[in-house]
């Protein structure tokens, strides 16, 4: 290989993992302002990119945050629903992977507008104004209806799925 196309192969290794990490911090950008932590987001970025289950190490190295950090944040993307969590064959050794079961997400979302729909209806008995009262009916009827949206979302998604 000549020098120059060495030197062109490396440019592009390089602007390559620019875009990579560019595309990291605008998952991240979009991500903290709902409340996830910054290592959280930058994670879930970085795993969207990963073609296989990549260990804390990896994950600490490419985002430059501690192992601890890293540990922190994968948990806490798996509760999310957002990164799965994988065994190393004959060890102990935790592999992390963005989720692709976005159903269990949306099934959670669905158990939480129920019971943010029910609260607010449960408020609407012990409402101590008229506009109190309408205010929380129409909250309630507000996530009733996110709630059928989600469904028929989620119906449509399964159709256009082989």
């Amino acid at each position: 290989m000549s020098n120059q196309a060495g030197g062109a192969k490396r440019a592009g290794k390089a602007n390559q993992a620019k875009e990579r990490q560019r595309f990291i911090e605008d998952v991240a950008r979009l991500l903290v302002p709902w409340g996830v932590p910054a290592a959280a987001a930058r994670l879930y970025g970085y795993l969207l990119l990963c073609p296989r289950p990549v260990s804390l190490d990896e994950i600490s190295e490419e985002l430059g945050i501690a192992k601890s950090s890293a540990s922190v944040a994968a948990r806490l993307l798996e509760s999310y629903t957002l990164a799965r969590r994988h065994r190393e064959g004959g060890t102990k050794r935790a592999l992390y992977a963005v989720a692709d079961d976005y159903e269990v997400m949306i099934r959670q979302q669905n158990q939480l507008l129920d019971a943010l729909a029910a609260q607010l209806k449960a408020g609407t008995e012990v409402a101590a104004s008229r506009e109190v009262h309408a205010r929380l009916a129409e909250m309630a009827e507000f996530y009733q209806v996110m709630r059928g949206a989600m469904d028929e979302a989620m119906r449509r998604w399964k159709r256009r799925r082989p």
